[in-house]
């Protein structure tokens, strides 16, 4: 069935509405970092990241307009303090940039299947190519500034073999087989992805001032850790080598950017991320014992994103994604 061209799907206001409000909180962490970046490459970087959220932003701003659907407030100026101290070393806004660029290409992979009209899914389309690239030019950057931390090499098989054996499958007990290529590499990327969210976690405790939301980012920063830890320890068992932490990239300022607003906003967004990532890692992992702690993680997130999302309401924070029509709600009002 062809709608009109001023009508939204569910699936198609769903899918802008997040790009829309998540493009505003990255406009508000893009125009802190480029005002206190010094290193010129990494600067040229964050501009074309910054440009990508302004362009998105407007592209769905005249989606909505034509729809008459109303723009969400998402995140605004009120919500970035531009003059705020330096809060990481220029070093930190790459690996920032690979989490940015991992989660809007969830969000516009996931769109493209969904959506059906044809300048929705064109900016789909679009936005995740241009993504693409930034994440290839963050990749060039980081190996340029021999930072790159990539996952481990292995040694390729000497021929083509098949399973012949349940013990594939086995995790805890007795002989338990070496990872494999696509389990080291989720491992290796979700750890990635904790110690990029420690960092900035930790830079936000730093100048928040509310003590429900101080403690809120404090477990956040321990379950990153524990995460962290966890994984490693199945890369270590198979002498493999582990991302180091970025914790060093924050500075001991303790003046936010960024509302308390954004940061438990964000931080339920990184988590939410890990919650996909995860789920990833385990649908591709052949060992038990890599499934269940992945489903551990799982419950320790999304418990983490629930309690975020508390906080949020609780403050008149959380904006109302689009939602079907309640009927039972209209026949009893």
């Amino acid at each position: 069935m062809v709608t009109d061209k001023s009508q939204l799907t569910s699936a198609e206001m769903g899918k802008l509405w997040a790009a829309y409000v998540g493009n505003t909180m990255g406009k508000c962490m893009l125009s802190y970092f480029l005002e206190q970046v010094d290193d010129r490459d990494i600067k040229n970087v964050l501009k074309y990241a910054l440009g990508l959220c302004k362009a998105y932003i407007q592209e769905v701003e005249t989606i909505f307009n034509q729809a008459n659907f109303p723009v969400p407030i998402g995140f605004t100026d009120d919500d970035v303090n531009l003059e705020a101290p330096r809060l990481f070393q220029d070093e930190f806004y790459l690996h920032y940039l690979q989490y940015l660029g991992k989660a809007g290409m969830s969000i516009y992979s996931v769109a493209i299947p969904l959506v059906t009209r044809k300048d929705v899914r064109d900016f789909f389309m679009s936005a995740l190519d241009a993504t693409a690239k930034l994440m290839s030019d963050v990749n060039d950057a980081l190996m340029a500034k021999d930072a790159l931390m990539n996952a481990p090499i292995i040694q390729p098989p000497k021929s083509v073999d098949f399973v012949t054996n349940q013990s594939f499958l086995k995790g805890f007990f007795g002989d338990v087989r070496s990872l494999n290529g696509l389990e080291t590499a989720h491992l290796y990327g979700n750890i990635n992805n904790d110690i990029t969210s420690k960092a900035l976690i930790i830079g936000f405790r730093q100048g928040a001032k509310n003590e429900k939301i101080k403690k809120y980012l404090e477990r956040g920063e321990q379950l990153n850790q524990k995460h962290i830890e966890k994984f490693s320890e199945k890369l270590t068992k198979d002498n493999l080598p582990s991302p180091s932490l970025l914790d060093h990239l924050v500075t001991s300022s303790t003046v936010p950017p960024f509302s308390e607003k954004l940061m438990v906003f964000h931080k339920i967004d990184m988590f939410s991320m890990k919650i996909r990532e995860y789920a990833y890692g385990a649908s591709l992992s052949g060992r038990r014992d890599l499934s269940v702690l992945y489903g551990k993680c799982q419950l320790d997130v999304s418990l983490y994103a629930e309690d975020g999302a508390n906080i949020l309401i609780d403050h008149g924070w959380m904006e109302q994604p689009p939602e079907t029509i309640n009927r039972e709600k209209l026949v009893t009002e």
